[in-house]
């Protein structure tokens, strides 16, 4: 699996301090729409390995990050460039899409 876990632990390490961009997948376990999209994000990064680091972040457990990005909906797609938010989409995304955040 090309995704890693992302948590108020590893946040620092694994996003800001990222030497490419990253992808925050913001989910939750009883989400349907967020099942929906997992199999796209996942092979996003299956594919972007080196180019695009793919985090995924679950509201319920890492409350604190949900507040951080102001995450009102889910599935949120956050994309961060050098430590900054640069893109954000809500709601199911096809494949397309989501890579023209990284443009």
């Amino acid at each position: 699996m090309a995704e890693i876990i992302v948590t108020n632990e590893n946040y620092i390490d694994e996003v800001i301090n990222s030497d490419i961009p990253v992808l925050l997948d913001f989910w939750a376990t009883w989400c349907g729409p967020c099942r929906m999209i997992a199999p796209i994000v996942e092979e996003i990064a299956a594919e972007n390995v080196g180019k695009i680091k793919v985090g995924k972040v679950n509201v319920d457990e890492q409350e604190e990050l949900a507040v951080m990005f102001s995450i009102s909906a889910i599935p949120t797609l956050v994309v961060i460039k050098d430590g900054e938010v640069v893109n954000k989409i809500v709601g199911i995304k096809p494949k397309e899409d989501i890579l023209k955040l990284f443009e």
